[in-house]
């Protein structure tokens, strides 16, 4: 089974964004009209779906993508809480009815309402809400809801720790997959995305998290960022700050998936980080899009890219299956609610 663990649904119906620029107006002005939450029947999923995301999954030889709204929609830099809370709700909602009517291929992953600064009794909630309920098998958490001010402590920090307990307990990892951009400096998906990938990292280098959370998983997307590439500086500074092996004190925990567009990306990747902490991914759809003009396949045809890795049977099959299956339980155990 080929397991893709990033998938963002970004082919939403038109009925979903509709509400969200109406949810947004309301909150600029009180005093317009509370917008209904959408209708959007299964045939208008139905049509986004089959066209886009399915389509690329069977052509590629995918066989299951853990889904997720789309990261830059979820808009956690918006400082209401209802607002975020309902907006959660309904994104969260629509992912779940795609893997109700797609359930061999797509397991949903939750969208948390997190606002900066916010407490996380809400967060946690609807975390709980949509594993018990709605059958997710993972949430995304954003470790910047202030969209490129760094506003938030460290993911390393005690805020947090409410939100890490619900996950240990309900067995279910987080992905850590900040929003959009609302610094100009940042690029959302050339810079945003992957300073915060590696700045995470970074943080649970210094502090003591996996300590407190030995179970916690934590997946860090598009390639683990920079910190493939610079491995050997993290070993370093590891060992200049007094901290244990890279191994020993993060490698338990943290996972790097396959979001990396070209071959020779995945080759640093699989060459530099062990098969055991690599998760098959593509984000399908998402930022990369389009065709490489100099291979003539699609940017974010990872599957490819993995293919024509120097990996044993044994390593390409963990990081297509076994490793997913490990890290998201769920998919084995719990499949999602009616």
């Amino acid at each position: 089974m080929i397991i893709d663990c990033h998938g963002h649904y970004t082919t939403t119906p038109a009925a979903q964004k509709t509400f969200r620029q109406a949810q947004l107006a309301h909150l600029d002005d009180p005093s317009s009209a509370v917008p209904a939450r959408p209708e959007i029947t299964d045939d208008e999923i139905r049509a986004t779906i089959e066209m886009n995301q399915l389509a690329y999954l069977r052509e590629r030889g995918g066989d299951l993508m853990i889904f997720s709204p789309q990261a830059s929609a979820m808009a956690h830099h918006v400082p209401d809480e209802p607002t975020a809370v309902e907006w959660a709700q309904v994104s969260n909602d629509l992912v779940h009815r795609v893997t109700r009517l797609f359930p061999a291929h797509f397991a949903a992953a939750c969208q948390l309402p997190q606002t900066p600064g916010g407490d996380l009794r809400a967060v946690v909630t609807e975390l709980r809400r949509c594993v018990e309920q709605l059958g997710c098998v993972a949430a995304n958490v954003n470790p910047d809801p202030s969209g490129g001010y760094w506003t938030a402590p460290p993911m390393t920090d005690r805020y947090w720790y409410p939100l890490y307990e619900a996950l240990v307990e309900l067995d279910v990892p987080a992905m850590v997959h900040v929003s959009a951009s609302c610094n100009p400096n940042f690029h959302a998906l050339g810079a945003h995305y992957l300073n915060a990938d590696t700045s995470v990292f970074m943080q649970l280098l210094e502090g003591d998290l996996f300590a407190d959370f030995p179970q916690l998983r934590l997946v860090i997307p598009h390639g683990g960022g920079a910190v493939p590439y610079h491995w050997g500086r993290y070993r370093g500074l590891a060992d200049r700050l007094g901290r244990p092996p890279l191994a020993e004190h993060l490698m338990h925990n943290v996972f790097f998936d396959t979001c990396v567009y070209h071959q020779a990306g995945i080759d640093l990747l699989t060459r530099v980080i062990n098969a055991d902490n690599i998760l098959f991914a593509s984000e399908m759809i998402g930022a990369v899009r389009g065709i490489d003009p100099e291979t003539g396949f699609h940017w974010d045809d990872t599957k490819r890219y993995v293919d024509a890795a120097d990996l044993t049977d044994d390593a390409r099959r963990r990081i297509f299956e076994t490793n997913a299956l490990r890290v998201y339980p769920r998919l084995a155990s719990s499949p999602p609610a009616s």
